[in-house]
């Protein structure tokens, strides 16, 4: 199985224990990478993501 790359809203809510809104949220103020796919589903870069966690001060 390939290594992932992408991050849903789902699994970003799991990661840092959050609500919906506060993903959607940081989506907005483009804290990390991501694209918008048919039907309105979000796909989080997961290195974008990850660098973004790592670098929290």
């Amino acid at each position: 199985m390939p290594e992932k790359r992408c991050y849903t809203v789902q699994e970003l809510q799991e990661i840092l224990g959050v609500s919906r809104p506060t993903i959607y949220n940081l989506l907005k103020k483009k804290e990390f990478r991501w694209i918008q796919l048919d039907g309105g589903k979000y796909r989080i870069s997961k290195k974008s993501f990850d660098d973004w966690l790592d670098n929290l001060e």
